[in-house]
């Protein structure tokens, strides 16, 4: 080869690097790092520009990490140029939502209570993102304790597709940094819809797993039999390669699962044609845009050969219900050591779920148990005739801010918004978010497939082959200044 087309080349990697290179998918970027055609340090320098041009505007980050994701970089260069790379997560910027512990940044969790909180010991997930050689960009913003609403003091992620659009709750910040190329993929949290609320308003991918599948080792908790920790990214194939760092058994937490962990991303070509569940009434019951995006989804599921039958699932509106009291209890019971005790430093939202919880009487809390196993098994028998049910990832179609400015307070809003979503953190099934359409205005729409519990492998195979078929997750938001 000349010397002309070896400038050409080198010309145009430099262009990717200044232009394109936030638009790459988490994999694709790994490859250009495990190749060196780019360092480690080139991405997260670009990275870290990128946040501090942009996240002034998007306030998706609560702490960045710069120094120590500089010098991370730099160890994983040093570490791929002598042959030892660790895998797919070597070298790539990754943020993490600030539930999550961490030794050398703080851990606020969307809180004022806890804002110079500095834990001993870094989250499993986050120690193995580390052991993975990832580059951890920084600490993500999100709602006050992972609930609704945010504390008034702090800042509030904005939309990166449209200012005047829901960034989604809680993992806000993960989904904004996340498609506006402010990191290539973030560990997030899902008590109620979390992970899927802005994944599917960012037009990005996530995975809420089967409830243990991650360990919740170092998280802190909002409501901890509801709680999941999983990843959100550009594409199935990316969320599969997080969670395949972040799943496992783990000491330090005994309700996390001792079932084996494949490598998700190694396989992903399906092996049978999955058997696709639908229940059109309670599709019908969602807004305009919300049944159009679902129409085409099947449309498009059957013209990959998929078989679609129509099911009947359990009734979705009182386990919501049952769900928004059980969590009450359950965060009254993670904030005891500082509520009501410094219940004056608490935002009114959170504060007003606390109250809720510690109202609430043990024979009422234990009928409530009664209904959510029951929801759970009628769901398990569901999944006798199908390998997936599709449902929205969101009860509301890519709302304004306008639209959801009473979450927190208005019961109705919050139950339309949770409908699709509530009930599998109730029964801890696994379910995968996937860019499925568009708003007239352009904004993303999401779908969730949801699957038998640890069938997350298969979850994956059908978000990637539904991928391979879409161009939903290739779309970017049209950042001023991109």
């Amino acid at each position: 080869m000349g010397y002309g087309a070896l400038s050409d080349m080198a010309q145009h990697r430099d262009e990717l690097w200044k232009d394109e290179l936030w638009k790459l998918e988490l994999t694709e970027v790994a490859e250009l790092i495990r190749t060196r055609q780019l360092t480690s340090e080139q991405v997260t320098e670009s990275t870290l520009r990128r946040i501090e041009k942009f996240d002034s505007q998007l306030k998706s980050y609560a702490w960045v990490m710069s120094d120590s994701a500089l010098a991370a970089a730099r160890t994983a260069d040093a570490e791929i140029a002598r042959e030892h790379y660790r895998g797919v997560l070597h070298g790539v910027p990754i943020g993490v939502k600030d539930l999550c512990y961490t030794m050398d940044a703080p851990t606020a969790a969307g809180t004022t209570i806890l804002h110079e909180f500095r834990p001993q010991y870094d989250a499993t997930v986050v120690a193995r993102l580390r052991a993975a050689g990832a580059v951890i960009t920084g600490k993500l913003a999100m709602t006050e304790g992972a609930y609704l609403g945010y504390h008034p003091s702090l800042p509030v992620p904005v939309n990166p597709w449209d200012a005047a659009t829901w960034a989604g709750v809680s993992s806000s910040g993960c989904g904004v940094a996340t498609a506006a190329g402010l990191c290539f993929g973030s560990i997030a949290s899902d008590t109620g819809g979390s992970i899927r609320f802005p994944t599917s308003v960012c037009g990005l991918t996530g995975i809420k797993p089967t409830w243990g599948r991650v360990s919740r080792h170092g998280i802190i908790e909002l409501a901890a039999s509801f709680d999941h920790v999983g990843p959100i990214a550009r594409s199935a194939r990316d969320a599969a390669a997080l969670l395949t760092v972040m799943a496992g058994s783990d000491v330090n937490d005994p309700t996390s699962s001792v079932e084996p962990v494949p490598n998700y991303a190694a396989n992903l070509a399906l092996t049978q044609m999955p058997r696709v569940g639908v229940d059109w009434p309670k599709v019908a019951a969602f807004d305009q845009d919300t049944n159009a995006m679902m129409v085409d989804v099947i449309e498009t599921l059957d013209s990959m050969g998929w078989p679609v039958v129509e099911i009947e699932l359990p009734a979705l509106d009182p386990i919501v219900q049952a769900f928004g009291k059980l969590r009450s209890v359950e965060t009254a019971i993670a904030h005891a050591d500082t509520y009501p005790a410094y219940a004056d430093q608490y935002g009114p939202t959170l504060r007003q779920l606390i109250d809720t919880g510690r109202k609430l009487g043990a024979v009422e809390h234990q009928a409530l148990v009664k209904q959510r196993l029951a929801f759970t098994e009628s769901l398990r028998r569901v999944f006798h005739d199908v390998d997936i049910v599709v449902l929205p990832s969101s009860g509301l179609a890519s709302p304004t801010l306008e639209t959801m400015r009473g979450l927190g307070h208005d019961p109705q809003l919050i139950a339309r918004l949770a409908a699709p979503t509530a009930p599998f953190n109730a029964s801890g099934n696994p379910t995968i978010c996937l860019p499925a359409g568009a708003t007239p205005r352009g904004t993303p729409l999401g779908v969730q497939f949801i699957g038998r519990k640890f069938a997350e492998q298969f979850l994956v195979q059908a978000g990637h082959a539904f991928q391979q078929v879409t161009t939903f997750h290739r779309r970017r938001p049209p950042l001023r200044g991109c």
